[in-house]
């Protein structure tokens, strides 16, 4: 039998089940049917990551992380090809001015 999969909204209420309190972990994975130990991982990510704890497979994060990065990184690099066109626009219109001839 292979891993079972959850969606977002099963962990969220499984997380809120818990987060009203009187219950233990084990009593709401128990209730639930989930595998001992799952719903601690759950609750965990809810707390570390807020806004959005479950990306689901691939680890989604890192992606977001380095997309972010190659973003500005891919700015900056534009920013640098446009003062090399502006340079070459300046140097091009009279090489001598440039050279001391």
């Amino acid at each position: 039998m292979g891993k079972r999969k959850y969606d977002v909204e099963f962990k969220q209420e499984a997380v809120r089940l818990y987060a009203e309190g009187g219950r233990t972990l084990r009593s709401v994975e128990q209730s639930l049917g989930i595998t001992r130990g799952v719903l601690k991982g759950w609750v965990s990510a809810s707390q570390d990551q807020p806004e959005k704890p479950f990306v689901g497979s691939g680890n989604h994060r890192n992606r977001d992380d380095e997309l972010v990065m190659l973003r500005k990184e891919n700015e900056r690099l534009q920013r640098e090809r446009d003062i090399l066109k502006k340079a070459v626009a300046i140097f091009s219109t009279d090489p001598n001015k440039y050279l001391g001839s």
